[in-house]
């Protein structure tokens, strides 16, 4: 304690340690304020609700299992169900709704499979390093601080002891008085100097002694120290499995939402409220009464069209269509596109398209044109451009 105080009031030596050492020790220390804050940064993107987190982290606290929570997506799911239960499942919005909340629950399940896989693989490795490595680490870096403190300590015992000695030494009124019958300050003299040697020996004993402490528990550290370059081999596999995980997780989100937007792709008529708002009966009859084969069952449920002219002229053939001098537009189609027959064009998802209208065509429809073909489009499925 006298030590650590003088030193901090500059008034005593201190051992200092070697550049590598000092090195190990800035390393360590990087590390484990790096590895925190991913831990905390990592527990929050998995979990973003404060109050779910600390629960969580009494209930580890507390050695007890964590209760299962739902997911924000299976809570959506959830409602979803619910609403289109309540406002008539088999209506185009409850339909819609019953197709999504099973897409948001798969979501969720797969959000919930990355938590559990993100946990075991990446979060707990890390929460070990910093409830056990690096408490060993920190224990022994104390107990070398204290060596360190006992053997400077004991150097600054024996330099007192050695000034001591030496001015008792040389000190001239110890020198002895012949003149006297009894040379008293002689005989007091030679004691002093006995008992400065005597001190001057204990210190150095104890010198050796803290030396060796301080050389073996520098040894012990320095190795627990070097110890930090496989504890980055092993956070780095970690950080790959993370990845692998977030990846695989991303992956069936993507696949997941891909599946939906085609089911909501081939009902279209649950995708865009102006097909059923008001009236549940078709928008408008069929292309063409001549054609048995076309039927309303066999065309996606989209904003239905009533030719380019009126029904007994449906049968107008759009290779003889020219386009408007002007009023032509580029397009870019949203979705992919099946044709329902020879006067459709068919349609894929981001591809640029020209589209115009004619006089008396329908409003939700547009002649679209790719290169030589042509062929009606609907207006839902294209955003224009210029």
């Amino acid at each position: 304690a006298p030590q650590f105080t003088e030193e901090k009031f500059g008034q005593a030596e201190k051992t200092e340690l070697d550049a590598h050492f000092e090195n190990l020790l800035t390393r360590a220390d990087s590390t484990k304020n790096w590895t925190e804050k991913i831990l905390r940064q990592t527990e929050v993107l998995l979990q973003p609700n404060p109050s779910a987190r600390v629960e969580e982290f009494l209930y580890e606290k507390l050695d007890r299992k964590v209760p299962s929570r739902v997911t924000n997506g299976e809570l959506l799911a959830q409602y979803m169900a619910e609403a289109a239960s309540e406002l008539g499942p088999t209506t185009p919005y409850g339909k819609t709704l019953i197709k999504v909340a099973e897409a948001e629950k798969r979501l969720g399940g797969a959000e919930r499979d990355f938590i559990h896989t993100a946990s075991i693989n990446f979060l707990t490795p890390l929460r070990n390093f910093l409830e056990g490595d690096w408490k060993t680490i920190s224990k022994e870096r104390r107990l070398l601080q204290n060596r360190r403190l006992d053997l400077d300590a004991c150097k600054a015992r024996l330099k007192k002891a050695k000034a001591a000695e030496a001015k008792a030494t040389c000190d001239p009124s110890t020198v002895p008085d012949f003149q006297e019958t009894r040379p008293r300050n002689y005989i007091l003299s030679a004691s002093a100097s006995a008992l400065w040697n005597d001190e001057v020996d204990k210190a150095e004993q104890e010198l050796r002694v803290a030396q060796t402490e301080f050389d073996r528990q520098a040894e012990v550290t320095r190795l627990l120290l070097e110890g930090i370059s496989s504890t980055h081999v092993n956070h780095l596999r970690c950080l790959h499995e993370f990845v692998e995980s977030q990846t695989t997780y991303y992956a069936q989100c993507y696949r997941h939402m891909l599946d939906l937007q085609k089911q909501l792709g081939s009902s279209q008529g649950a995708i865009f409220p102006g097909t059923f708002i008001g009236t549940t009966e078709p928008a408008s009859p069929p292309l063409s009464s001549t054609s048995p084969t076309t039927t309303a069952a066999t065309m996606p449920v989209v904003p239905s069209v009533a030719g380019l002219a009126p029904p007994g002229e449906a049968a107008l053939c759009l290779e003889e269509v020219a386009p408007p001098a002007s009023g032509t537009r580029k397009a870019r189609v949203l979705y992919d596109y099946e044709a329902a027959d020879s006067s459709e064009l068919a349609l894929l998802a981001d591809e640029l398209i020209t589209v115009y209208s004619l006089p008396g065509m329908d409003p939700d429809w547009l002649i679209g044109e790719r290169g030589n073909k042509k062929g009606k489009v609907p207006v839902t499925y294209l955003e224009l451009l210029s």
